[in-house]
């Protein structure tokens, strides 16, 4: 048994959801961090852009065109009804194409930006310095790791999607196992960055988010927050890298206290 005091479901809920949003403050106190910023924001850009122009390209050529039409009161009730469902699953295609793809290219520098995260938060330097050669040779393995990620969650979320077929709950079941199985990867994806490099993989990473579930559903939870604020898509994985980070760092006892304040980690029963 642990002798750490505990928290309640409440306040580790609260502490996780405001994780992404506390990160700006980390950011304007510790001006480097931003270097490594900027080149997954600029990624993000080109991939949100792209996305939303995809996906009203797509909505505009192919869904308004074949809407059904007629001069009667229940096809104008019908094309709008339509309108609605085909505008929402083109707001999910471009917000999972976003979420996916940005992730995947980002990968590299959203290490690197975890990497030294951790060193400010904790005054731990790495084992070794920064370097270029390194930092490239680590692009693939990130890269190939993050797209083994990426395709499981993708492949669930297709072989789930049938489910919408069975009449009466099955919609209403897809959307609650699609709505987990987001939170969950949220979670596992952007911890992974630190727990990986402490030789931590998707057991280990598992476990460590269920002994703290109402802390890492609040994270997850605040970072779709973070991803339904206009314009703020675009720092949306950076934050969230930074806040999972922290978490794991206050966590582990390990966040150096300022002056005056004492850091006390606690976990939820």
């Amino acid at each position: 048994m642990s002798n750490r005091p505990q928290r309640n479901f409440a306040v580790n809920f609260s502490r996780g959801f405001f994780a992404p949003f506390r990160s700006l403050s980390l950011l304007r106190g510790n001006p480097r961090l931003i270097l490594y910023v900027v080149i997954p924001f600029l990624i993000n850009v080109v991939v949100f852009s792209t996305a939303v122009w995809l996906g009203v390209d797509f909505f505009g050529s192919t869904v308004v065109e074949h809407l059904p039409r007629g001069d009667a009161w229940y096809w104008a009730v019908l094309s709008w009804f339509v309108w609605l469902v085909a505008a929402l699953l083109t707001a999910v295609l471009v917000f999972f194409s976003f979420t996916v793809v940005g992730n995947l290219l980002a990968s590299p520098f959203n290490d690197l930006l975890s990497e030294r995260t951790e060193e400010t938060l904790t005054g731990r330097s790495g084992d070794l310095p920064f370097s270029l050669r390194q930092f490239a040779s680590d692009i693939l393995r990130t890269i190939f790791m993050e797209a083994k990620k990426m395709s499981l969650f993708v492949l669930v979320m297709l072989l789930i999607l049938p489910l919408n077929l069975l009449p009466g709950f099955g919609t209403a079941l897809y959307t609650l196992l699609a709505v987990s199985l987001t939170l969950f990867f949220l979670c596992f994806e952007y911890l992974s960055f630190v727990m990986l490099r402490k030789q931590q993989f998707f057991s280990a990473q598992k476990r460590y988010i269920f002994a703290r579930k109402f802390l890492m559903l609040g994270f997850a939870c605040g970072v779709m927050a973070l991803l339904a604020i206009p314009f703020m898509q675009l720092l949306c994985i950076p934050l969230a890298v930074i806040g999972a980070t922290r978490l794991w760092c206050e966590e582990a006892g390990l966040v150096l206290p300022e002056p005056g304040t004492t850091v006390v980690v606690r976990e939820e029963t």
